[in-house]
């Protein structure tokens, strides 16, 4: 841990020209929040070095085990600080921490050898600094003896072992994963922007093993070049610059995303089902869209909680791996929060889970958010359901009392948590929300009644009739009923509804929708005309393209469009199905209807090429000044 703190001190050092705002107490905070990431590398590393000492077996003090392992430990762990300092340098190249997709970089390179002996010439004082921190690791290891057993009886060695090995490895998985709540998802690069003010802080709170390690198979994210760029800007751009002559409003927004919310539990969005007769799970909501805006046919642009919050607060979907996920987690992005910054907006993140957990925090704080609530903030572990977070009927109501003390205008989100697995709503609500066949439907039934508590006592507060109100799904729940709803297109079936109190936002639109749409609907209903980049589509001010959605599912990309459903493997085609006439997507169109095959192929391409080629370049915000951050190839 210390020699990773060293390498960290001298990262700062030698790249202090692209940190120039840093001041010693930001340092000291940005290093005390990587002490998680290094402890996560450092077990990474030496997993097999720990189990194999941690067997009670008396092989371990065996004088050749011991060497060999003594060697082991050394060139892992050695490994492990090279890469750490290779990374001052490299850093310059690439503005990033080195993740995974240097190997593929680099993977058709014949002369590596030679440019390896020539960087170690080079840059001859980071070859120096490695070899102190060997020398100083070689040495502190020497110090280490251990002989044995210590214990001779039996039972008191091999149980007593077996005792301390089953403690030493649930202590070794919390630190992997960066905490020991099931709520807690392993951490990744994303987590450090928890710690930072600024983007670009990240790669001093990181470490490179650790970022090589949870990148891992997570490089599908790659240029590609499909179009020359004027052709691919003609097709397809996510870059908008809406008209200063749109109306100017400061109205609030307040964006509630709910967990699992498939639209097949809302009755008002499925009242053709069972022969009319389907009512659904959710009254509530049912009675509010009576007086909302909504769409024929509404999607989530993934599969996962970490995939619908970038997707709807900063209209970046999820196209081959999560964006939290991904080495490019510490681009610079715009978010609803962030651009209404600039608007005078106060803005603010909920979500009842414990701090950290999903990531959600740090992504927070990357999007702008001004200030994040979760069950800290909360402040009564009484309301904790035991897994997730604070029960939706209790944490609804908080985020109702909070936003009535906030300044106008806001911005704030809220991420809903209990209708999730293993399917608990409160003791006091059993025998009031029964569900139907399957149990998820009790908690969509207990969770819509949260979303009424809400409304209610919002509705009786000052800033009420001048706000917008977003509702949708972070994404699919996998318990559905209708068949449809484990097709390629009902996968992925959320709703996405705007109200506003006064009603002037009403009606089924007969068009297609995306949680993607929501950030660059909301900034154009407020007339928001600044140029920014959104890979969605403004609902409120409808050009002539025509609409579609697009997702990522089972390595396969997919575009809704013209009431049809495409599969492209990244190469060719590989189905076109009409959702919409064809449900259960049962007949495979693409070799009868060339003309709309090549059409929507030929938009999804251009999607892909501006995402990857963006993600890729971070250019997922418009540079006034773009050459402040050209990345140069060594």
């Amino acid at each position: 841990m210390a020699l990773y703190s060293l390498c960290r001190i001298g990262f700062y050092l030698y790249n202090t020209s692209f940190f120039p705002d840093m001041t010693t107490g930001n340092l000291l905070y940005l290093m005390l929040g990587g002490l998680k990431f290094d402890l996560s590398a450092i077990l990474y590393t030496n997993a097999l070095f720990i189990l194999l000492l941690i067997i009670p077996l008396n092989y371990r003090f065996n004088a050749g085990f011991k060497k060999g392992l003594g060697i082991w430990f050394l060139v892992t762990n050695g490994i492990a600080l090279a890469m750490n300092v290779a990374d001052i340098i490299y850093y310059r190249f690439t503005l990033r921490r080195t993740t995974a997709d240097i190997f593929r970089q680099f993977e058709h390179e014949t002369n590596l050898g030679s440019l390896f002996v020539r960087f170690l010439f080079d840059y001859w004082y980071a070859t120096l600094f490695f070899v102190a921190l060997v020398v100083i690791m070689v040495m502190a290891y020497k110090r280490l003896d251990y002989s044995g057993p210590q214990v001779q009886r039996p039972l008191s060695y091999y149980g007593g072992g077996v005792i301390c090995m089953l403690g030493i490895v649930y202590l070794t998985i919390g630190g992997m994963r960066g905490g020991f709540r099931e709520s807690t998802r392993p951490i990744t690069l994303s987590n450090a922007g928890e710690y930072v003010r600024n983007p670009r802080d990240i790669s001093i709170v990181l470490n490179t093993p650790f970022a090589l390690f949870r990148t891992m198979g997570k490089t599908k994210v790659a240029p590609v070049q499909f179009y020359p760029e004027d052709e691919l800007e003609a097709i397809y751009s996510p870059v908008h610059d809406l008209p200063d002559t749109l109306p100017a409003r400061q109205d609030n927004v307040v964006i509630i995303i709910l967990e699992s919310f498939s639209r097949e539990f809302i009755g008002y969005l499925n009242r053709d089902k069972e022969n009319g007769t389907y009512r659904g799970y959710t009254p509530f909501l049912d009675s509010l869209l009576q007086y909302s805006l909504t769409f024929d046919y509404t999607f989530s642009n993934g599969r996962k909680s970490i995939d619908g919050l970038p997707s709807v607060v900063s209209s970046i979907p999820s196209l081959g791996v999560p964006y939290f996920l991904s080495p490019y987690s510490s681009n610079r992005i715009n978010s609803v929060a962030s651009l209404l910054k600039e608007r005078g907006y106060y803005s603010a993140f909920f979500h009842g889970a414990p701090n950290g957990s999903m990531g959600f925090a740090a992504f927070a704080n990357l999007a702008g958010f001004d200030d994040y609530y979760g069950m800290s903030e909360y402040g009564n572990s009484n309301d904790f359901d035991g897994i997730w977070g604070i029960w939706d009927h209790k944490f609804f109501d908080y985020f109702a009392t909070q936003l009535g003390t906030f300044r106008e205008p806001f911005v704030a989100a809220m991420f809903s948590v209990s209708s999730h697995h293993p399917f608990e709503i409160p003791k006091e609500f059993r025998e009031r929300f029964k569900g139907g066949p399957l149990p998820i439907q009790k908690c969509i039934q207990y969770t819509d009644y949260a979303l009424k508590e809400f409304f209610e006592k919002a509705s009786r507060m000052a800033w009420y009739e001048n706000t917008l109100f977003v509702i949708t799904a972070d994404h699919c729940s996998s318990n559905v009923y209708f068949p449809e709803g484990h097709t390629a297109w009902g996968l992925y079936s959320v709703p996405v509804i705007f109200f506003k109190p006064d009603h002037s936002l009403r009606g089924m639109n007969n068009t297609i929708a995306q949680q993607i749409d929501i950030m660059p609907s909301v900034l154009g209903y407020l007339g928001y005309t600044k140029p920014f980049v959104a890979f969605g589509r403004d609902l409120f001010h409808l050009t002539d393209e025509e609409p579609f959605a697009f997702n990522f599912n089972d390595n396969v990309y997919q575009i809704m469009m013209d009431n049809h459903l495409l599969m492209f493997d990244g190469q060719k085609s590989v189905g076109l199905f009409n959702y919409v006439a064809d449900p259960l997507m049962k007949t495979d169109l693409k070799d009868t209807e060339g003309e709309v095959l090549t059409k929507m192929e030929t938009k999804l391409k251009a999607v892909i090429q501006q995402y990857n080629n963006r993600m890729v370049g971070d250019r997922l915000v418009v540079d006034e000044q773009p050459e402040a951050r050209t990345v140069r190839n060594p």
